[in-house]
């Protein structure tokens, strides 16, 4: 399988620039997704790699050579579109079929490839459906089928899964790991859904204002993410962010803000006293706060319950901590009620501080 590399990637749209120099690497079978909210570029970056979009200023690069001047069709490569875009008057197997045909292979080589293809995503049953008696991941299984048909040395997703409900998406997010195991293909997966990129993802590229601000597994953009963006975007619920100050104590350095007052780890300890500006924002996930009423309290946040959500063997709690909203996940079995205030051991090796002007983490 290639190497696909982009260097110096720009895009503009008259005077006005929307992609800022992108330079990102893809490694052979490499599944990667390119995350972050709408307009961040993501889908620029791919339409640019697909041929749909001129590539302003820098180069797209296949095993080292350059394509960027290639038309789509001589790009070895097949997409996956967000709307389905089947013909609706042939069934599932012309659909998947469609590519072949036109390029005129054998009748024997084509039923071949439709059989595989219809059986790698589970379609096997339908091939004599047409769209319309299909239910919407029925359908977009046969768009997958159809790219896989072309076998191409590169796949490409454009938000494949944002039209489906949601436990359509995580049938169908489940069916794509799958596939990508068997397949064994380039895969460059868009998506504004942090929980897709963190399931699917061999690497994560996260963007944001046509830059790219982290890129790596999901592990490690979860545990140590390099800015107050990137935390905030990956994970769910989303970090809780808390504005304080530095203070170096005789027993050890403390974050400071308004209503807690928070011990910090000798190795995080470290960083923040080395740190130029003792202005911080504290970063806190969720899951990293446990309802604990003996803990000091030092190590902890007394919260004030406002909002407590239900969703089986956990409940989401929003919470206040001085003036702030705080988030914490919590075993549903633990009674709480509106109004109440509990005590959360934060487990201080997995907070996050971030420098409150730049943002970036320290």
């Amino acid at each position: 399988m290639p190497k696909i590399r982009l260097e110096n990637l720009i895009k503009r749209y008259g005077n006005v620039e929307v992609l800022h120099g992108i330079d990102l690497e893809m490694a052979d079978n490499e599944f990667t997704v390119l995350v972050g909210p709408s307009g961040c570029g993501k889908s620029t970056t791919l339409r640019m790699i697909a041929g749909l979009e001129d590539v302003s200023e820098g180069e797209i690069y296949v095993d080292e050579k350059p394509i960027s001047h290639l038309e789509p069709k001589d790009r070895d490569l097949a997409m996956v579109f967000q709307d389905y875009a089947l013909y609706p008057h042939m069934n599932v197997a012309q659909n998947i079929s469609f590519a072949l045909r036109l390029a005129k292979r054998p009748k024997s080589e084509i039923e071949s490839k439709v059989r595989d293809v219809a059986a790698t995503v589970g379609l096997t049953e339908f091939l004599d459906r047409k769209p319309g008696a299909l239910s919407g991941g029925q359908r977009q299984r046969v768009a997958m089928a159809r790219a896989l048909a072309k076998d191409s040395s590169m796949f490409l997703f454009d938000e494949p899964l944002s039209n489906l409900d949601a436990k359509l998406r995580g049938q169908m997010r489940a069916e794509l790991a799958l596939m990508s195991q068997r397949v064994q293909k380039n895969m460059i997966y868009v998506t504004h859904d942090q929980i897709e990129a963190m399931t699917l993802a061999d690497r994560i590229v996260v963007m944001h204002g046509g830059y790219i601000q982290q890129q790596g597994t999901p592990k490690e953009l979860f545990q140590r993410p390099v800015n107050k963006f990137v935390a905030g975007f990956l994970g769910m619920p989303p970090m809780n962010f808390l504005e304080g100050v530095i203070e170096e104590r005789s027993n050890g350095v403390y974050v400071k803000g308004d209503g807690f007052d928070l011990r910090l780890e000798p190795e995080k300890a470290a960083g923040a006293k080395s740190h130029s500006s003792k202005e911080v924002t504290l970063g806190i996930r969720p899951s990293d706060l446990k309802y604990d009423p003996d803990v000091a309290a030092e190590d902890a946040l007394q919260l004030d319950i406002m909002v407590s959500e239900y969703i089986g063997a956990q409940s989401v709690l929003l919470c206040q901590c001085g003036s702030a909203k705080v988030m914490v996940e919590l075993n549903s079995d633990v009674p709480v009620s509106f109004g109440q205030s509990l005590t959360f051991a934060v487990n201080t090796n997995g907070v996050h501080l971030f420098d409150r002007q730049s943002e970036v983490a320290l």
